[in-house]
């Protein structure tokens, strides 16, 4: 990530910029950084996970969003986008534009190149400062792995899974779905 500008901004003014902006954006300490676009691998793998998690969550209180939706994280100001974010009951959101979530589930991050350290490393520090987060997903685009941390108290529990007629179970929200669903159409190394 390379930060835009070196001019510091106001949470209120990266909203305002954002919400007018062709490309999407990060913010955090009043820095703005323009994010990397998607591989077609990185676009499947979403599609597939929404379109699964979606008709699950058909007829019950939860959401399911793609990248265009904006999370905040209140405790760290962190603005990002999750690859995938669900959120059950009382879904929250920072102001009457409804386009900034507060209060994520689950969070489910694709691996790249240039993202991985960062999806793994400072981002899931701010993640978990989320009180709402109950599940963190992370799925590689080049090879079959998911790594799926489920909150335990104060502690997160990781499992990998690599096997196409794994289920990847995400209790917090009662759904499961095959590996081989989550990579269906994508090639892999």
């Amino acid at each position: 990530m390379s930060s835009v500008s070196e001019k510091l901004y106001t949470p209120e003014e990266y909203l305002a910029l954002e919400r007018q902006a062709e490309f999407k954006s990060e913010y955090i300490n009043g820095r703005i950084y323009a994010m990397a676009g998607t591989s077609r691998a990185h676009n499947l793998i979403v599609f597939n996970l929404v379109r699964e998690l979606g008709n699950q969550l058909k007829g019950r209180p939860c959401e399911a969003y793609v990248a265009d939706m904006r999370v905040k994280v209140t405790p760290t100001g962190l603005y990002t986008y999750p690859d995938v974010a669900v959120a059950c009951g009382d879904i929250r959101f920072d102001d009457q534009h409804n386009d900034t979530l507060l209060n994520p589930g689950v969070i489910v991050e694709v691996l790249s190149e240039s993202t991985e350290a960062y999806d793994r490393g400072e981002k899931f520090a701010h993640y978990r400062r989320l009180a709402s987060l109950r599940e963190y997903v992370l799925v590689s685009q080049d090879r079959m792995r998911v790594e799926h941390y489920l909150r335990d108290g104060e502690q997160w529990i990781l499992t990998e899974l690599n096997q196409p007629e794994t289920v990847l179970e995400l209790s917090s929200i009662q759904c499961g779905v095959l590996l081989k669903d989550i990579y269906d159409k994508v090639t892999l190394s």
